[in-house]
């Protein structure tokens, strides 16, 4: 089972694609920090101060550009592949592909927070890159 979020965002691939793999701009829409510089074969450590939380992830496979995939655990592994496709010389499809997820009784609910959760990071990154905001990310509450 899968769960498929994308998004439209007005700047070249290779910004975006920067954004998320470049530890000193993660902080500004994602997590608050990024132990490295995202490349196939590492491990890397996710931070979030606000929530005290870390966790990390074992990037599978980086095609500059186009593709970013990684394995974290979320109570089983999960593979999600981050792509991205430029449709003109200033928009850039983002299309996140997240699988993994077991079939319960707990799966609709579990899908539905996945999905706001990739939403969410999907706008903060818009905000940032579009807009240079840095202050949306880790404010969405649940509850």
């Amino acid at each position: 089972m899968n769960n498929r979020t994308k998004l439209m965002i007005a700047k070249p691939a290779q910004e975006v694609f920067e954004a998320i793999v470049d530890p000193a701009k993660i902080g500004n829409f994602w997590f608050s920090s990024s132990s490295e510089r995202w490349e196939t074969g590492k491990t890397i450590k996710l931070r979030y101060e606000e929530y005290d939380a870390e966790g990390e992830i074992t990037v599978t496979d980086i095609v500059k550009d186009k593709k970013i995939a990684f394995e974290w655990d979320y109570g089983n592994i999960h593979n999600v592949t981050i792509t991205f496709t430029q449709t003109d010389e200033r928009s850039t499809v983002v299309e996140v592909n997240e699988d993994g997820f077991v079939e319960n009784e707990n799966l609709i609910p579990v899908l539905v927070d996945n999905k706001e959760g990739w939403v969410y990071m999907l706008t903060c990154l818009k905000g940032y890159l579009e807009h240079g905001i840095t202050t949306l990310r880790a404010a969405l509450v649940h509850g």
